[in-house]
């Protein structure tokens, strides 16, 4: 096997001492742990026209056709903060290891992957963090036919791969068929980018893609969600081969970081490591970006009270509060009281997400529209948010809640035995055996099994309670999570507890198309096949008015809050956050759209000061301020100007 990195330099480890602290001691700059990666560079390329995407390509782009976007410097802000300082590792625990380190194919579609493939690697364009306007970064320039329906991408000649080969044209066309490639066994990979021709590479450094059907989306996901990967290696490899050979190591990357397969240790960590010579270093929207040299994902399995505890001991530099009971009992302790933790409430424009009890369609009990909604009309939400959740929330009743495409005239779902018990009559459930469980006209008691991680059993037993109180044995089955997703990715479940992520821009037809309710390993979860929602989400797809797209989605949400395949559960609008006072970071904390600890990984950085201080603090047994509990930045923008609003 060719070996996947080589180092240009070895680790340098060491301490940069510099007098300033307020006590007057020596500052310790953090830890060099950067990385050179690069075997052998390929020198610039002076041969390749500029009209074929070589030097000089940026003259001509305008009469070419193409444009590009230049970021203002009022703008570059919102890219990084220019106090951050490089340096040293950021530690925090995840709850489970991957099922695959891959960024693509079966099983690559945890938040953990994508969170990997955006440090590893990088799309031919991205999005700007807060207008979402599409910017240069594979590519710098880009066009796009009048009637939209061909894409041509100009990739910038100093883009290097991890291991210093050039970036070309060719890399695009392999990345797109290898997502082609049914063996890679991703059905929505073929969805999505079976929108396409086969991408054509016109000249070392211009690729252009055809486009099938017309799509508003279709440059999104062209240009900006497929993450990039070399044809160097991929050209010896069948989609069989990779899923096998890149299980647990990584492809070269363009991106900021690399995973080493030494940083990778099975079922305990994995870590990602700033590369000293990332291509794209000296950008002024990287320059204040990336700033930790290394960043270790530590694996406690399902255990939020052991990870919390990890972090009271300092094992982690920062905790995300997802329980409501945790953050107002137990965030009180002595490192909090003494400013040494600081704990912040950070608003931002993320959407919300779903999180709930999602129904397999395919099968009984659920494959009645009347059980399902009685098991909505049973789960005791307001309750549980008024007692176990300190009122932190709010009610979820859209796949879209708290966004502008939630349907207007969806359900309010309140608890309500008594439809409950009429809807559940209705569908044969009306007798009761000895033992008080539901039987119909056969005898046969209802029940059923829930697959759950130990950690939530607190969140699903009021549920398991309630639904015993009117006849409905639900039992709890403690599963991990890598086999809870296997057996919801092969839809070997009946009932699952769910928690999905927001989409800035929604996608319905990669979880919502029938095409995709009964294929495996697919986000089409429930089941859901509807005419009418296959049409909406046609139209969607080429309807370039944003006003109108909004109009479609809240349809398409209305559609399936009728069909109700899911119990939804609650929401809130902002992150809960603990964290080690070591840290810089910008004014607004978070990105606007990411909103989550995934910007701690790009835009915080170890102040060197403040670590001083701490670590004074801690040895003098002194109190630290504590700053302001909530973070409003973007909502506060928002109300202020329309400069940003989309």
């Amino acid at each position: 096997m060719r070996k996947l990195f080589g180092f240009g330099v070895t680790l340098c480890l060491f301490m940069v001492m510099l007098t300033g602290c307020g006590a007057g001691e020596p500052v310790a700059q953090p830890v060099n742990l950067a990385i050179s990666t690069v075997e052998t560079l390929d020198p610039p390329d002076t041969a390749t026209p500029a009209n074929e995407g070589g030097y000089g390509f940026d003259k001509i782009a305008t009469e070419l056709g193409f444009t590009t976007y230049q970021i203002p410097v009022d703008e570059l802000p919102y890219f990084g903060d220019a106090r951050a300082v490089r340096g040293g590792v950021l530690t925090t625990i995840v709850s489970r290891f991957p099922a695959t380190m891959r960024t693509e194919g079966q099983n690559a579609n945890y938040e953990e992957n994508s969170t990997i493939s955006g440090m590893l690697y990088e799309g031919l364009v991205d999005l700007h963090p807060v207008t979402l306007e599409f910017i240069p970064k594979l590519a710098s320039h880009w066009k796009i036919s009048d009637d939209k329906m061909k894409f041509w991408f100009r990739i910038n000649p100093d883009a290097r791969w991890s291991d210093g080969r050039a970036v070309t044209a060719e890399d695009v066309v392999a990345t797109w068929d290898l997502h082609m490639d049914e063996t890679i066994l991703s059905p929505s990979d073929q969805l999505v980018y079976g929108k396409f021709e086969r991408p054509s590479a016109d000249s070392k450094y211009i690729v252009s893609v055809v486009c099938k059907q017309l799509n508003w989306r279709n440059f999104l996901y062209f240009g900006a969600s497929m993450a990039i990967l070399p044809n160097h290696y991929l050209k010896n490899l069948t989609g069989a081969d990779y899923l096998t050979e890149y299980q647990y190591k990584m492809l070269p990357g363009t991106g900021a970081y690399t995973m080493l397969e030494s940083d990778i240790n099975n079922q305990i960590s994995y870590a990602v490591t700033r590369r000293l010579d990332y291509w794209a270093n000296d950008k002024p929207e990287n320059k204040f970006t990336g700033n930790f040299d290394k960043i270790k994902f530590v694996v406690v399995k399902d255990n939020p009270s052991l990870e919390f505890e990890k972090f009271k001991k300092g094992e982690q530099d920062f905790f995300t509060v997802n329980m409501a009971r945790m953050w107002i009992e137990e965030t009180d302790f002595d490192a909090v009281k003494k400013g040494w933790v600081q704990k912040r409430k950070v608003f931002s424009d993320k959407p919300a997400g779903t999180g709930g009890f999602a129904f397999n369609l395919r099968s009984w009990p659920f494959d009645d529209r009347r059980v399902r909604y009685a098991f909505t009309y049973l789960l005791p939400r307001e309750k549980m948010n008024e007692e176990m959740y300190y009122s932190e929330y709010l009610m979820q009743n859209s796949l879209y809640s708290g966004s502008t495409y939630a349907g207007p005239n969806n359900e309010d779902i309140k608890f309500n035995p008594d439809k409950a018990q009429k809807l559940l009559a209705e569908a044969g459930w009306s007798k009761r055996n000895q033992d008080g469980w539901l039987v119909n006209n056969d005898g046969k008691v209802f029940k059923l099994e829930i697959g759950i991680p130990k950690s939530v059993e607190y969140m699903v037993t009021p549920f398991q309670q309630t639904l015993k109180d009117y006849g409905i044995d639900l039992q709890i089955k403690f599963v991990d999570g890598n086999t809870l997703w296997k057996q919801l990715m092969e839809r070997d479940f009946t009932i699952y507890m769910q928690s999905w992520g927001g989409l800035v821009f929604p996608n319905p037809e990669t979880s919502l198309k029938s095409e995709l309710a009964d294929e495996t390993y697919t986000n089409n979860i429930s089941g859901i096949k509807n005419a009418e929602i296959d049409s909406l989400c046609d139209a969607y797809d080429i309807t370039f008015s944003q006003r109108e797209r909004v109009q479609m989605i809240r349809a398409i949400d209305s559609i399936y809050s009728d069909i109700h395949p899911a119990a939804w559960s609650t929401y809130r609008p902002y992150q809960r956050l603990l964290y080690w006072d070591k840290f810089g970071y910008p004014e607004y904390m978070f990105s606007r759209y990411t909103g989550d600890y995934r910007s701690i990984y790009s835009l915080w950085w170890i102040d060197p000061q403040k670590e001083a201080a701490l670590k004074e603090a801690q040895a003098k047994d002194q109190t630290m301020p504590q700053g302001a509990l909530e973070v409003k930045y973007w909502k506060e923008l928002s109300s202020k100007t329309d400069k940003f609003n989309w």
